[in-house]
Formats: C-alpha cells, structure tokens, sequence
C-alpha cells in the first residue's frame, strides 16, 4: 500500500509569499497539487537528511511528499511531488520549493535574465474541464492575467488506468506562481479534486512514497513495507511474449512501475508443461500481482483483437 513521506510541520508557521489567494471557503479547505520533477531536482528539495524538506513543511504548514526514487509518472523519468494543506499553505510550500529549483537552475546558467522555465502539474482528467471552462474561457483568463503559457495536454490511453492529465506552465518564477494561485483555486472548488487528497499516485497503486519523519522515533528515514510478497505463474503464447515485452523492454518496464510488481519471462523453448506457453512469474503482493496480469492480458488481448479485425 501506500507509504508516503511527509514531515511533522512545526507550529511556528511562516508565510513569505507575494500572490495572496483568493479570499473565500475554498482557501481554507484541504486541497493538494502534484507536480513533475527531476530525479535530481527531487533530491536537491528533499536536501540532507531530509533537511529542507522539513524546513519547507515547517515554514509552510503543508505536508510534502514524493514518489520514490525510480518511480516515475508513467511515460516520463520525473518523479512526482505532492503539496497537501489549505490553499494558502500549499501555495506556500510550493514557492519554497519552485523558489529553490529556480535558483539553482539560475546560478547554473550564470544568466542576468530570469528565463522562461517549464512545470508540469499533474490534474485528474474530471477536474481539467473546470480549468479549461467554457469554449476555453476559463485558462484563457488565467494566462491572461498570469502571463504564463498553460497548455493541457491530452489523456495519454497507451498507460492502463491514468486518468491524469498533464498541465504545462511556462514562464518565470512569479509567472508560474500566480498560475499555480489561480489553477489550485479553482480546482479547490471542485468537490471531487479536494477529496482526493489522500490517493496522490492513484495511476500507480503498487507505488510507494518516501516517508521521512526526522522528528519521528530515532530521527531515521521510515521505509514502510508493503504487504508480504508472493509469486504467480501464468502462460502466454510464445507468439504474443513481444508483446509483454515490448520494444526494448517497454511494456515490461511499464507494468513494473505502474504495479510495483516484478516479472520474470521463461527463456525460449521454457513451456509450461503440455503447452507452447511461455512461463511468466509475477512476484510482488496480491494488489500487484492482479494489476500486472490485467494488463498483461490487456496487450494480449488488444493484438489479438486486431488480428482478427
């Protein structure tokens, strides 16, 4: 199941941002943001021993957790980040980190200028509608009013279960951030988005997150196992073995991330016995063993289909 890394926020809270957000119920309700970074940039927030990410919690109020190291959104190799708090706190904390990673991109460019830099937040695909809104008015006044490019990308259907979608934000730091005021109050609104604050990688259930807790017993960094591992063997045709495969590894790759599941393919000539079935061992818990073969069946199953077509 999922563990997730988060710090106790002190309760001395200190708040040092320029956009204010908008003053009504929605601001003091618990909503999240989840955005993309870098391996590299995960660790640079997470800082020495979890040193910065504690302090950013502490001066924020917002919880901050991360998917762990090589579990990545699926068709990328960035990890996922998730501001949890009110509006106010997790706007917060998110300039504390985007402040951080700017910076230091900055100091590496060795530029004057501050450059037009790109984020990517991850928005359920029912909550995209409200900020598109009608005939797209509603993100044409944000970028209006933001100055920042907001683009939407479309629902990648090639990954089993994601039902994210990925807003993109260009521009400068206070460009991004008065984006990101108005993006998470609108979506503050929506019922359904605030609700899901407690399922931040529900495209990926067999992840885990990092749990930090420096302040917790002994200080030390908290691994919290999944459920006890098992292993279950099923047979696909020698024909269709490409297919869970893929090219250069991909698809195997891809159910190994989204279900945290492991999977081991007989070598040629290996049948279950009596069959031309190739042996496929999964191992991991019960909940990712049964995504795995789901979507094992899902690339036999859609070849098949079109064969046939």
């Amino acid at each position: 199941m999922e563990s997730t890394e988060s710090y106790a926020p002190s309760e001395e809270l200190t708040n040092n941002r320029s956009p204010e957000p908008s003053e009504s119920d929605s601001a003091e309700k618990p909503t999240h943001i989840r955005f993309l970074v870098s391996n590299a940039a995960a660790g640079s927030v997470i800082g020495k021993g979890g040193s910065t990410i504690t302090e950013f919690q502490a001066k924020s109020g917002a919880r901050i957790q991360l998917s762990r190291n090589q579990e990545f959104f699926p068709g990328t190799t960035d990890r996922i980040i998730m501001v949890s708090g009110s509006v106010k706190e997790v706007v917060t904390g998110l300039e504390l980190i985007l402040d951080k990673l700017h910076s230091e991109l900055h100091a590496e460019d060795g530029s004057d200028v501050e450059p037009r830099r790109r984020l990517r937040l991850v928005v359920p695909n029912s909550s995209c509608g409200g900020i598109i809104g009608k005939g797209g008015a509603t993100i044409k006044s944000f970028i209006e009013e933001s100055k920042a490019g907001i683009k939407i990308s479309p629902l990648d259907n090639t990954y089993y279960g994601l039902s994210d979608r990925l807003v993109t934000l260009s521009g400068t730091f206070e460009e991004q951030m008065r984006a990101i005021d108005l993006i998470l109050t609108k979506l503050s609104e929506d019922d359904h988005y605030s609700q899901n604050v407690h399922s931040p990688y529900s495209y990926a259930a067999g992840y885990n997150s990092v749990n930090y807790a420096p302040n917790g017993p002994g200080g030390k960094y908290q691994n919290h196992k999944e459920e006890a591992s098992t292993t279950v063997t099923i047979g696909v045709s020698d024909e269709h073995i490409g297919l869970v495969l893929g090219r250069g590894g991909r698809n195997i790759m891809e159910i190994t991330q989204m279900t945290g599941a492991r999977i081991k393919i007989s070598d040629r000539g290996d049948f279950i016995s009596g069959t031309t079935d190739r042996k496929v061992s999964i191992t991991g818990s019960q909940r990712a063993i049964q995504q795995a073969e789901t979507m094992i069946k899902q690339k036999v199953d859609s070849a098949s289909e079109r064969a046939t077509e």
